[in-house]
């Protein structure tokens, strides 16, 4: 009979979000009439940008043409594209990133997933603590972890705890790691990294030959000037990190998938014998091997966020949605709550009251506010006692929120 990959069952309680859902369908069915509002996973709710729409719109026209039909596009994405994306993003922030070490995806969550395709078994990895729950399950399913312990924490991996004492950044690893996760702006807890902060990890990675991770999903809610968008503004960077970035948040395309990874041609890893090897050429075998691109007709909508009239409406966007941020964030410090987050990112971190537990805290919010957001465990042990506001909604429906969760706790 055919095997299994056991490490598969080594995942604790499903994955967060499947959980969550499992939670509020039960509730649902139970109070039919029952008015939810879900502040709970990262998903926009406004419509697509008109300059993407209308730039999809033509594409599909080109479709219906022989003469600008496109059949299977290169597997690393169009150059138009990942010309415009090395300019804007990248260049123009004075990063040293070429188009040719752009790739073209449908999902910065299936890059972080995929990347361990061209990396080793044997790695020690260091994640942060609360962390993304993808960075860590993913390592699971590759069978590069143990068994969890009682708190949930997987043997074999090294955990960064990120509290209120450090301003949730996390601390250097206390030992020699070779792969490090980091999320800036952070997801789950809002949380962001000064120049200096990234520096100091860059200089650790270099030091030990270590390879970052830097999931920059949420770089377009950056609104303080002094904190980087990228961890190529930072010296030393292109030796020792790869980038993830989506087009999800900035502009909506959760429903139409589009995403990038940046892999320079400088960064280098080693074979089982010590020999060096760059991670361009394997993660471009990977992608030729096991992706076939994204279609013509999102890359098209994509490459319209970088118009003049795109660049006005994902501004417009990522203004309303820190508009929901700061209304969540001081209407909750209203009534004593504790938060963090919510400045410079679409999270609000929230220090459960009263010491609930952070499920019994979402089961509160669900059953007496019918308002559902994320429970901090599930982002790891340090998570414990916090929850996840996202500000992905409608004003009306955050506004309706609040007022119920403020006049609970009032």
């Amino acid at each position: 009979m055919v095997r299994i990959n056991d490490n598969y069952l080594k995942l604790k309680a499903g994955y967060l979000f499947p959980e969550i859902a499992r939670r509020v369908n039960s509730f649902a069915q139970a109070n039919p009439d029952a008015p939810i509002i879900k502040l709970g996973i990262g998903d926009v709710t406004e419509p697509l940008p008109e300059a993407c729409r209308s730039a999809m719109i033509q594409a599909v026209e080109d479709m219906g043409d022989r003469d600008r039909f496109k059949g299977y596009g290169p597997e690393q994405g169009y150059g138009w594209l990942r010309e415009k994306i090395a300019a804007h993003d990248f260049q123009g922030r004075g990063c040293d990133v070429d188009a040719s070490e752009i790739f073209i995806s449908d999902g910065s969550k299936c890059d972080n997933g995929n990347i361990l395709d061209i990396l080793g078994a044997d790695n020690t990895i260091a994640v942060t603590d609360p962390v993304y729950p993808v960075y860590v399950d993913t390592n699971v399913m590759a069978g590069h972890t143990g068994e969890a312990d009682d708190s949930g924490k997987y043997g074999g991996l090294v955990y960064l705890p990120m509290s209120a004492a450090n301003d949730f950044v996390a601390p250097l690893p206390d030992r020699p790691v070779d792969l490090i996760y980091l999320c800036f702006p952070n997801n789950p807890t809002g949380a962001v990294a000064s120049r200096e902060t990234l520096q100091t990890w860059v200089d650790y990675a270099r030091a030990h030959g270590s390879l970052i991770l830097f999931d920059a999903a949420y770089e377009s809610y950056i609104t303080d000037p002094a904190i980087p968008h990228s961890i190529y503004e930072v010296e030393g960077a292109r030796e020792c990190a790869i980038e993830f970035r989506s087009f999800s948040k900035n502009a909506g395309f959760t429903g139409t998938r589009c995403a990038l990874t940046v892999v320079p041609k400088s960064l280098r890893g080693t074979t089982s014998d010590g020999t060096l090897t760059d991670l361009w050429s394997l993660w471009n075998r990977r992608q030729s091997t096991k992706f076939n691109g994204v279609s013509y007709i999102i890359q098209r909508g994509a490459e319209a966020v970088y118009s003049e009239a795109g660049q006005d409406q994902i501004q417009t966007l990522i203004a309303f949605y820190l508009e929901n941020a700061r209304i969540i964030r001081e209407k909750l410090q209203s009534v004593g709550i504790t938060v963090y987050g919510g400045v410079n990112a679409p999270y609000v971190w929230v220090q459960t009251p009263g010491g609930l537990s952070s499920w019994d805290f979402f089961d509160q919010l669900l059953h007496t506010c019918h308002v559902v957001g994320t429970p901090g465990s599930g982002f790891g042990s340090a998570g414990e006692g916090y929850f996840r506001i996202s500000a992905f909604n409608s004003r009306a429906n955050v506004e309706e929120a609040m007022a119920r969760i403020t006049a609970k706790f009032a």
